[in-house]
């Protein structure tokens, strides 16, 4: 039973989180040969204030950018 948990930051909408949920199920069928009905994804989603790379925090970084 394949368990995809997927971390992002907020912001996407419903219909980026099911365009997600179908193309990995797809590709889980595609390349592993898996059944759709076991496949479970989970998606969730981080404040930026909580994620951080390059050493910040993510939205420290996106003010930065701006």
């Amino acid at each position: 039973m394949p368990y995809i948990n997927l971390q992002v930051t907020k912001g996407a909408n419903r219909e980026q989180k099911s365009q997600i949920v179908r193309e990995f199920t797809e590709t889980l069928v595609t390349v592993l040969g898996k059944k759709p009905e076991h496949i479970h994804i989970v998606i969730q989603e981080i404040e930026e204030e909580n994620w951080g790379f390059e050493g910040v925090l993510t939205d420290d970084y996106r003010k930065r950018e701006k």
